[in-house]
């Protein structure tokens, strides 16, 4: 392992409608926006909720060109010593970067960096650089009175997904420099009780064909990331396989574990920062054209599909969500009336009309305690999971939220139903897009 991960600091999306996103981010995602970087080539701003962090950088359009060969120039340019910003209280040195990223320059809007905190970025740039890693930006350090932060840019194995690697230990700000704090309303609380998002519970990559293996073998000798198995029946080559209706995916997942210079720790021992996991979709040949198929023409490119939302009470945030203008995808009416399904809801505690009627999924599984021989220590441990359509133009990415009740995986029987109603939204899509008449196929729920 080259590079020691200790948490996911932030996600960024780079879009052309900054005004766009940040509105459906707010009004309907229900983020907060907490700091913002403004001048006058770039606009940066970052939006929480809970630990979740967006960051949404602007596209560049007549200044993409220079931005990015601006950046090309830092690459060249490096040596043994840290570029290094100081920013100042007005932020104005370094407007032409994008700060703690890049700009792709990119076709369509996308989510293409994955920030994690490390313990030394310098160490991890060197071990990485000699294992053939392509960078983007080297280590850079940016300082205000706040104090200063070190990253530097890697590219991934993946299609236009990048990483910053970060160090803010010397930081004591809220944020990062060259980003304002905006001021807290209090009445957010509220509305947190009725959206209670808390972390990224996981990333899923779209991905070509026959790639899976060699984006896992990437990651896990740069980062220790490690197999996590869907299924407990789930074969160690083949992944989670999927075969049924027409589709056809191929789902791996892998997660990432703390590691410090002394040895390697179970993820989050500590539990004061939770997992993320991450999951690589492709589609398998001879099934016909699935989501991931949708996914990496649209994008142009493999990456970043979608991205899991954890929160404490999924009825309520889909409520709050659907009455903001959040649309879900729904899954096949069959899916609540199928044998024991409507017993299975009913046994954890929730009513089967009102998760069908925010398009929610719940999987169980019985837990047998190892550590006792008593029949009382079973546990019933299950998740609740719904996704939203697409909230960029193109059928690209979207979001998930989903509510763990002890269990850790993703659940079978959820993963094929959430599945099958992304395929369904898709079909239909095209079918309106061609002018013929749709397929009968159930669509998602309007709010």
């Amino acid at each position: 392992m080259a590079a020691f991960l200790s948490r996911l600091h932030h996600i960024s999306l780079h879009v052309s409608n900054v005004e766009k996103i940040a509105n459906d981010l707010v009004s309907k995602f229900k983020f907060n926006l907490f700091a913002t970087r403004l001048t006058d080539r770039s606009r940066q701003l970052a939006f929480r909720k809970g630990a979740a962090v967006f960051v949404v950088n602007e596209n560049p359009n007549q200044s993409g060109v220079r931005l990015n060969e601006e950046l090309s120039g830092i690459t060249e340019m490096y040596s043994p010593v840290p570029h290094r910003v100081n920013l100042g209280k007005d932020n104005q040195v370094h407007s032409l970067k994008c700060l703690y990223d890049v700009s792709p320059h990119y076709p369509v809007d996308t989510v293409n960096n994955v920030c994690f905190e490390v313990e030394d970025v310098e160490r991890s740039f060197n071990a990485l650089r000699h294992l053939g890693c392509n960078f983007l930006v080297p280590p850079t350090t940016v300082q205000d009175e706040s104090g200063l932060v070190t990253y530097s840019v890697l590219k991934s194995i993946v299609g236009n997904v990048c990483h910053t690697l970060i160090d803010r230990s010397k930081y004591e700000g809220s944020f990062l420099p060259g980003f304002k704090d905006i001021e807290k309303d209090c009445s957010l609380e509220d509305e947190d009780l009725s959206c209670p998002i808390t972390h990224f519970d996981h990333i899923t990559y779209a991905c070509p064909r026959g790639t899976t293996q060699q984006v896992m073998r990437w990651y896990e000798q740069l980062f220790g990331f490690q197999r996590f198995f869907i299924d407990s029946n789930e074969d160690t080559d083949e992944g989670f396989v999927i075969k049924q209706e027409g589709i056809g995916l191929r789902l791996t997942a892998m997660e990432y574990w703390k590691c410090s210079k002394a040895g390697i720790a179970l993820p989050f021992a500590d539990k004061k920062e939770p997992d993320c996991k991450f999951v690589i979709a492709e589609s398998l040949p001879e099934q016909g054209r699935n989501q991931v198929d949708t996914f990496l023409e649209e994008h142009r490119a493999p990456g970043i599909q979608h991205i899991g939302l954890y929160t404490k009470n999924i009825v309520s945030s889909a409520h709050t969500m659907a009455e903001a203008g959040v649309q879900f995808f729904s899954p096949p009416p069959a899916y609540y009336t199928e044998v024991g399904k409507q017993q299975e809801i009913e046994e954890a505690g929730h009513n089967p009309q009102m998760l069908a009627q925010h398009g929610i999924l719940l999987d169980t599984a019985l837990h047998q305690d190892p550590l006792s021989q008593t029949a009382s220590s079973e546990k019933t441990r299950y998740l609740l999971q719904v996704f939203t359509k697409p909230i960029f133009a193109e059928d690209t990415f979207f979001l998930e939220l989903i509510e763990r009740r002890g269990a850790t995986g993703f659940g079978e029987g959820n993963i094929r139903a959430l599945w099958r109603s992304v395929q369904a939204y898709m079909e239909t899509e095209k079918s309106d897009s061609q002018g013929v008449d749709p397929p009968k196929i159930v669509k998602s729920a309007q709010y």
